[in-house]
């Protein structure tokens, strides 16, 4: 192919349960089917004429006779449901094993080093919602000094601080110390750094937030691509969920507004770069937080904007829709889901309509963008280029 290839992660929109949701305490999640239910019935035009409704049932979003798009869903061969292994698998590196979590607190070894290497004392150390504990806890930390430390079900050690007494440079080299501990049998996933302002009874979180995530333990498609000689641009937290590797340019953002606006500005300037883009709001602004009327927000107004980025989109292109995992805002939990993820595909120049049907890995994703750049490829996956070329 002569074109380039654009991925943009949606994170968080799960498309229905997996078989094995039991495990993850995941039965009846369903991110776009309960949320269009919840918000009684969806209108997505857009995404609707690419064909996100002959996927899964989206109340609102039928399924069309002649979708734009080519359409299926994928399932998660990793045994998680975090983005870090959701984007490696996506990207043909699938984990043999989920990343350690911690549902009682970090253990005193880890707490002491923690303190030791930082030089911080560290309040909480439990399991919490972020805006909960920097309400139950920021007063005391503005008094002591001490920084607020908490986990999630998800595998990540998170590390909050407010602003106007931990400059944000400075948590993010806590935070670098932290990765640096966190190794070997406690290598979470990801470090957070969650720099906050505001009073007591009114903190904020800010758009300061940074991830410091695990490399992958091995070459991913991002790396065969530099390697090609093939530039990978990263948009939104790309470059943090890879640790860098394998990306080589990033755009961090501070919207899912900021990230699809450069995703279209670069469709209209690069010729063969690959643009990977994660839009990370549905997950952490209205997926976490169960706000499905955000989230339905937040869906209508990318949806406004794919008719900027289909016209921006050369003829030799190929766009992919997808994301990471589920964060069904409707559920009673406010954590990740085990879903299957959506899968859309468009280009001026491939078939329209192929019903690409169950994936079994998201590793399909990466396998076709590795054909799409003929480029050898070796990881996991199969490619569907072929069914729509």
């Amino acid at each position: 192919m002569a074109g380039k290839a654009l991925v943009i992660i949606l994170d968080g929109a799960g498309a229905g349960e997996m078989p094995d949701a039991d495990k993850f305490n995941d039965i009846g999640s369903n991110t776009l089917g309960n949320l269009a239910e919840a918000v009684g019935g969806m209108s997505l035009p857009n995404l609707e004429k690419l064909g996100l409704g002959n996927i899964i049932p989206v109340k609102g979003v039928p399924p069309q006779d002649k979708p734009a798009a080519s359409y299926g869903k994928m399932a998660e061969l990793s045994p998680a449901k975090d983005s870090t292994a959701g984007h490696w698998e996506l990207m043909g590196l699938p984990v043999d094993k989920s990343f350690p979590t911690y549902p009682a607190g970090f253990p005193d070894e880890i707490v002491n080093r923690l303190k030791y290497e930082t030089g911080y004392d560290f309040i909480g150390n439990t399991v919490a919602s972020g805006t909960e504990i920097i309400r139950e806890l920021g007063a005391e930390h503005l008094k002591t000094g001490a920084l607020i430390l908490y986990t999630s079900a998800d595998s990540v050690l998170q590390i909050a601080a407010h602003e106007d007494l931990i400059p944000v440079e400075e948590l993010y080299r806590v935070c670098r110390t932290a990765r640096t501990i966190m190794s070997g049998e406690h290598a979470v996933a990801r470090i957070i750094a969650r720099p906050f302002t505001g009073e007591p009874g009114y903190f904020t979180r800010t758009r300061n937030r940074h991830d410091f995530s695990l490399q992958p333990p091995g070459d991913t498609v991002l790396d065969i691509l530099n390697e090609a000689g093939i530039a990978v641009i990263g948009i939104g937290k790309i470059y943090d969920l890879f640790g860098g590797k394998g990306v080589t340019k990033s755009y961090p953002t501070n919207s899912n507004s900021e990230g699809i606006e450069k995703t279209i500005e670069l469709a209209s300037e690069c010729e063969r770069d690959f643009i990977f883009t994660n839009l990370v709001d549905f997950d952490m602004l209205w997926g976490h937080r169960n706000d499905a009327a955000g989230y339905y927000q937040g869906l209508k107004e990318f949806d406004a904007k794919i008719p900027a980025l289909l016209e921006a989109v050369k003829d030799d292109d190929i766009l992919i829709f997808t994301a990471d995992h589920g964060c069904d805002p409707t559920t009673i939990s406010t954590d990740h889901s085990r879903e299957y993820v959506p899968l859309l595909a468009w280009g001026r120049r491939f078939k329209k309509g192929v019903n690409l049907g169950i994936r079994r890995s998201f590793a399909d994703v990466g396998a076709s963008i590795a054909e799409f750049y003929c480029i050898e490829y070796l990881g996991a996956g199969v490619s569907f280029l072929g069914e729509i070329t």
